[in-house]
């Protein structure tokens, strides 16, 4: 690959022109917005199951551990499908990779619909799984192509739209089901969302400029097995996720059972706190800035998020909104700066493919058994105190990885 390949790309001005510099920043505007509309769909098809889940127990039967594998499930697809990203993209290009990967979260999403049967919702569980391991591996080299300079900031962007598109999930979901007198067709209904990301996406083609010549070679050395920086990056991106997922499954339903709230008042709080989520994901990476060393802001959000957990386990009835402002902080301002790791790791949009791949395949694997342990855990003794104590204590151990990540280390790395 030349270095010429290598380098981000952008519109190029005609020379002595204001209106195309004008131009040039309409087009990065266009580019991150897509960016942002792409990332909305990443998490609505797991956001959506949590406040839902005494009903779907109830419909189907389930225990604590079956109705966590509907959580568990896409988050398993989310790591064994990453390495896929590689061959989408090589075949069909950074642009084409995501595209693909939204249409398939579409077609799984849609496919909810059908039923109530357990092997229909679990299969298409994973199907929206697999989809969203092939779009969100190829955003971090599509950030690292397009927005080399700004990678922190446009990070936060598609990170908010992350966060937003769970937070509209678990707030919506079960006023749909109401509506719709039916829960899979309120589950399946946010496929709308995959249509208008397609759409956008293909709309913002020509202003993302992301070429053919390196998404082509994405990762065809392999994931970087033998990097000590790379493992770094990837055990603290497969204990974010774990504590994310297990967020979104099981933060409600604490609230309920332990918190004494009714369903309604444990999915507002769920929502408030995801909407926190979002305000940092923009607000922590934008006052942090594009600095080299981002170990302080990693380990003053990880802190945060352990003392959100544990104040959920010890008090979930009290102080509520303290734990909910510390977990929407805290865990808001840590998942932009986790995500923009393999990016500020990389040299080049091929090395941050094949990092974030290497995180996501290990890191969602991993992160498919928090809920599954949670959901154990609280069958187990009867409450969630047990389970919210351990997820508060492999927050704190986060911060061993994130001590290790020095700039000059990083830059050694590359």
């Amino acid at each position: 690959m030349t270095n010429t390949e290598n380098q981000p790309r952008s519109p190029s001005p005609a020379a002595g022109s204001g209106s195309a510099t004008t131009a040039d920043r309409a087009a990065l505007g266009l580019a991150a917005v897509a960016l942002f509309v792409a990332a909305v769909n990443l998490r609505p098809a797991i956001a959506a199951i949590s406040p839902l889940v005494d009903t779907i127990r109830a419909d189907l039967g389930l225990s604590a551990v079956g109705a966590s594998l509907l959580t568990t499930m896409p988050t398993l697809a989310m790591g064994l499908c990453a390495p896929a990203a590689a061959l989408v993209a090589r075949r069909s290009g950074l642009h084409g990779g995501v595209l693909i990967g939204l249409a398939i979260i579409g077609v799984g999403t849609i496919a909810r619909a059908l039923g109530h049967a357990t092997w229909l919702q679990l299969t298409t569980a994973f199907v929206v799984g697999a989809g969203i391991a092939v779009a969100q591996t190829l955003l971090p080299a599509v950030v690292k192509a397009r927005f080399a300079n700004r990678a922190g900031l446009v990070t936060g962007i598609y990170t908010a739209g992350l966060g937003l598109g769970g937070a509209v999930a678990a707030g919506v979901t079960a006023p749909l089901a109401d509506a719709f007198g039916s829960w899979p067709v309120a589950v399946g209904s946010w496929a709308v969302l995959a249509l208008a990301g397609m759409v956008m996406w293909s709309a913002a083609k020509r202003s993302l400029d992301l070429g053919d010549a390196a998404p082509r070679k994405l990762m065809t050395k392999g994931l970087p097995w033998t990097s000590a920086t790379a493992w770094k990056i990837t055990v603290i991106s497969a204990g974010n996720s774990a504590l994310y997922y297990c967020e979104l499954a099981w933060v409600a339903p604490l609230l309920t059972n332990d918190g004494g709230r009714s369903v309604s008042a444990a999915g507002g709080l769920l929502t408030a706190m995801i909407s926190i989520q979002v305000v940092a994901m923009l607000a922590v990476p934008a006052l942090l800035g594009e600095r080299t060393d981002q170990r302080l802001g990693l380990a003053v959000t990880t802190l945060m998020t352990a003392a959100g957990f544990l104040g959920f386990a010890l008090f979930p009835g009290t102080a509520t909104w303290l734990w909910i402002i510390l977990m929407g902080v805290g865990h808001g301002g840590l998942f932009p700066l986790v995500l923009a790791l393999p990016v500020t790791a990389a040299r080049d949009a091929t090395h941050a493919g094949r990092i974030s791949g290497m995180a996501f395949f290990i890191g969602y694997a991993c992160a498919a058994v928090g809920p599954l342990l949670v959901g154990f855990l609280r069958d187990a003794s009867g409450d969630f105190k047990l389970a919210f104590i351990l997820l508060a204590a492999v927050t704190a151990l986060m911060v061993l990885p994130i001590a290790g990540l020095s700039p000059r280390r990083l830059a050694r790395s590359k």
